[in-house]
């Protein structure tokens, strides 16, 4: 039974970059949550999203999503869709703040915000239209068949789908789960009502190409020899549904969220609304 369970948690593919990373994470927020009021419903949002990203990651599930392109599939939801939205909608970042020591954010945090490069990134990457588009981009580029073979074949490349699709889902739902108004927020609230809407379509529209394909689309997956052993058509059926119907379940609720969030900045006054322009021949009608 230990072993069983140990053979779980140990991981496919060991990394230090990953391991570290996401230590640091749960340590400032553990100690973020002591100086910070944070709810319940926030904090169970942040640690199931985390707990999704590290067995995707870094437990055995990895080899299941190597070796069969429905896990494969399943992965790349949960890195993409439903662990950024969920640690998004837990609003971390005042959080992780607070639990650094005053030092990091005096001598790191505030030169790194302030540096060129960040405010290069921050430029080009959280520019609404390049996020929106490489979201997009990021699940249909590695959906190509010869991109999903050289992924497979080749660690580093894998590595990097992997981390493409997390962070780009990150910068993303950031982008439309912002509380705040427009500005300082990037997103004006009816487009990040309206974004996942607009981003679900390509992906449906993917997932069902996939779905009702006649042919093995990714061979690879024979070649480095299959977890299961039923039909292949039939899992890459399921890999299809995953990425058409879940996925876009998970951008539907992302959509609710934008939405409640549009409503709570408008009763709140928060809404920069254009002031109404009065005509010369309405003040003329006026005064009469």
């Amino acid at each position: 039974m230990t072993s069983s369970l140990l053979k779980w948690i140990v991981p496919w593919e060991f990394s230090w970059v990953f391991l570290l990373t996401f230590l640091v994470a749960c340590v400032l927020y553990v100690r973020g949550c002591r100086r910070l009021d944070v709810s319940l419903g926030r904090r169970l949002a942040f640690w199931i999203g985390m707990a999704i990203v590290y067995l995707s990651l870094h437990t055995y599930l990895d080899y299941f999503a190597e070796h069969e392109f429905f896990m494969h599939r399943i992965q790349q939801v949960l890195l993409h869709h439903l662990a950024p939205l969920l640690i998004i909608a837990s609003y971390p970042g005042s959080v992780l703040r607070a639990g650094m020591p005053l030092r990091w954010r005096i001598r790191i945090l505030r030169p790194v915000l302030r540096s060129w490069p960040w405010r290069f990134f921050s430029a080009v990457f959280l520019n609404p239209a390049v996020a929106t588009l490489l979201f997009v981009a990021f699940i249909i580029v590695w959906l190509i068949p010869s991109m999903q073979t050289l992924a497979m074949l080749d660690w580093r490349i894998y590595r990097f789908m992997n981390w493409s699709m997390i962070v780009s889902g990150f910068i993303y739902w950031w982008l439309v789960l912002d509380h705040r108004p427009h500005p300082p927020g990037r997103m004006i609230a009816g487009i990040r009502v309206l974004s996942p809407g607009l981003t679900m379509s390509p992906q449906i529209l993917a997932g069902a190409i996939v779905t009702f394909s006649k042919s093995d689309l990714y061979p690879i997956f024979e070649i480095c020899g299959r977890a299961f052993t039923f039909n292949v058509l039939t899992g890459q059926l399921a890999g299809g549904v995953i990425m058409w119907v879940p996925a876009a379940i998970i951008e539907s609720i992302g959509g609710l969220l934008a939405m409640r969030q549009w409503v709570r900045l408008s009763r709140s006054g928060r809404i920069r609304r254009k002031p109404r322009v009065v005509t010369r021949r309405a003040r003329v009608g006026s005064q009469v």
